[in-house]
């Protein structure tokens, strides 16, 4: 609800500071008073394009601010949050326009971008404007209001997520098809180099090992005749040294026991004998191991190249290098037989989520179908008591073939307002788009109709119509006004008007004015007393000096 806006330096506005009612505010005022400026001032601040022309005083910065309370709105805590700004149950938007041309726009104190501003905007105020026909022209407007009128809201919810869910699959699916043609085409190349490393069935460490064992084979020769020569040494020759070693422990045992380190010493030498005859049987050993065999040098060799080889074009050094690359080619190669599986799953998925939103499209379908008729008839019938007896609204309803994010179907609103009386829709009398062939005035009295139907079924912001009026005087603006009671009793509506029936019906009643202040016009407004209001409406009746029959004429729509 906006509680109040407040005007400075803007077109023939000094400063006005107006707070208003959370019912039916009505502004009147006589032609070029300034009116339609307070309408334009409160587009700026709902996200419409400023211009250095507008301002009053060209050394001045203009300054539009408008205050409204958002309690329980969550669209707009929602908009809030989402964008980090304060949450107060109040917020504040402002909007500055320098000398200079330059535009800023706040919300809550925070700059904030333009498209920011109109977004929420959106969820706070609803402007018509004559001649703003953007709103009833939408299709998605036209939408909602046969969902309102069906209670759709959480269908409408459930079809969302099943759409939302169907498209992830679809796109899911899509992605899963793009890397099978990519491992398709990586498939045979893969493949050739996966059995290439398959065939080699290297073993962990492998070539390291061969490289190993083909230098033990290149020096078997070498090594066989030291390990023979040491061993002769130690126990083959005429005089072996484990012998003589022997022969020594024999010489010493006799004195063992004239000297105290004698013992010590025989036993060191005993313990060096039995290591070295240990010593000769394992070089004895080894020496009977290492043989040079031709063949099995030519099998490491082999291996040993084949290992370089495939190092190299895998740019690896390394036999766990080469392993690592054989596991993730086999990996590839089954990620394509995977794959095809998953795909499978995946369309089976898309498949059975399609058939849910269809089904559920359907039913919104019918939905809406069934709030056609009264709603035309409904909208036909208060045309008439607005002024608009040979207007008829017609609303087309097709059905896609393909899903959308609210269903399958294109609704359009069409419009005659020249049928016969009597006429009936189907007549032969043509139908066009309402943005095509209603009138500024046409088009606000229709969206009055359209939104005083569906108000009881949807959270609707404040309203603002100007000059909603046009074209219609008497018992069709009566009609107006009383819609427009009606709607304000549970949200708010400000209405510029002409019409003495629909200020009648106003909760709060502003007078717009100008005024000669320092030799320059300038627009001024007051709310209006009770008395007040009975003197305005009778001189909107009957002319400047209003008659006594027009000031009791006036008494009665107020009070009545």
């Amino acid at each position: 609800m906006l509680t109040r806006l407040f005007i400075q330096n803007y077109v023939i506005i000094d400063e006005l500071d107006i707070r208003f009612s959370g019912k039916l505010n009505v502004i009147t005022g006589e032609t070029g008073a300034g009116k339609s400026i307070i309408a334009g001032a409160l587009g700026l601040i709902l996200g419409e394009r400023a211009d250095i022309s507008s301002l009053l005083n060209k050394e001045k910065k203009s300054v539009i601010e408008g205050l409204f309370s958002i309690a329980g709105k969550k669209a707009v805590l929602q908009f809030l949050r989402q964008h980090e700004l304060d949450e107060l149950d109040e917020l504040t938007i402002r909007r500055e326009i320098a000398a200079t041309g330059k535009s800023r726009a706040f919300i809550n104190d925070t700059p904030v971008t333009l498209s920011q501003l109109q977004e929420l905007s959106s969820l706070l105020v609803d402007l018509h404007q004559q001649f703003d026909t953007l709103d009833l022209a939408r299709q998605d407007f036209q939408r909602e209001v046969l969902d309102a009128l069906a209670g759709h809201a959480s269908l409408l919810e459930q079809y969302q997520l099943a759409w939302n869910n169907w498209k992830q699959l679809q796109e899911t699916t899509s992605r899963l098809k793009e890397q099978q043609l990519q491992f398709e085409k990586e498939a045979d190349y893969n493949r050739f180099q996966f059995n290439e490393l398959e065939e080699a069935a290297f073993r962990e460490n492998e070539i390291e090992d061969a490289e190993e064992a083909i230098k033990l084979q290149q020096n078997a020769e070498g090594i066989r005749s030291a390990l023979n020569k040491v061993n002769d040494t130690l126990s083959g020759s005429d005089a072996p040294l484990v012998q003589q070693l022997k022969s020594m422990l024999h010489q010493l045992q006799p004195f063992s026991q004239f000297h105290t380190s004698l013992p010590d010493i025989l036993l060191r030498m005993q313990s060096a004998q039995i290591e070295l005859q240990d010593i000769a049987a394992d070089l004895e050993r080894i020496s009977e191991q290492v043989q040079f065999d031709p063949e099995k040098a030519a099998q490491l060799s082999e291996r040993i190249s084949l290992g370089y080889r495939l190092q190299k074009k895998h740019g690896v050094t390394d036999t766990s290098g080469l392993l690592s690359i054989r596991a993730s080619l086999e990996e590839k190669l089954q990620a394509v037989l995977n794959i095809a599986s998953d795909i499978r799953q995946k369309e089976e998925e898309t498949a059975a989520a399609l058939t849910k939103a269809a089904g559920l499209a359907d039913t919104l379908t019918a939905g809406r179908k069934k709030q056609i008729k009264p709603l035309e008839e409904k909208v036909n019938k208060l045309l008439k008591q607005v002024g608009m007896p040979n207007a008829q609204l017609k609303i087309s309803l097709t059905e896609n073939e393909s899903l959308n994010q609210f269903g399958k179907n294109t609704i359009v609103f069409l419009f005659n307002a020249n049928i016969p009386a009597g006429a009936k829709q189907d007549s032969g009398y043509g139908f066009s788009p309402v943005s095509k062939v209603a009138s500024g005035g046409e088009l606000s009295r229709l969206m009055l109709c359209i939104k005083s139907l569906v108000a009881q079924s949807v959270d609707l912001p404040t309203m603002i119509f100007d000059e909603i009026d046009t074209g219609i005087s008497g018992e069709a603006a009566r009609q107006v006004g009383m819609i427009l009671k009606d709607l304000a009793e549970k949200r708010q509506v400000i209405c510029i008007t002409h019409q003495p029936q629909i200020a009648g019906k106003a909760a709060a009643h502003f007078f717009v004015y100008k005024e000669i202040i320092k030799d320059k016009v300038k627009t001024s407004i007051r709310l209006l007393s009770t008395d007040e209001r009975i003197t305005a409406i009778a001189k909107m009746l009957s002319g400047e000096k209003p008659t006594a029959a027009a000031l009791e004429n006036a008494r009665e729509m107020i009070m009545n």
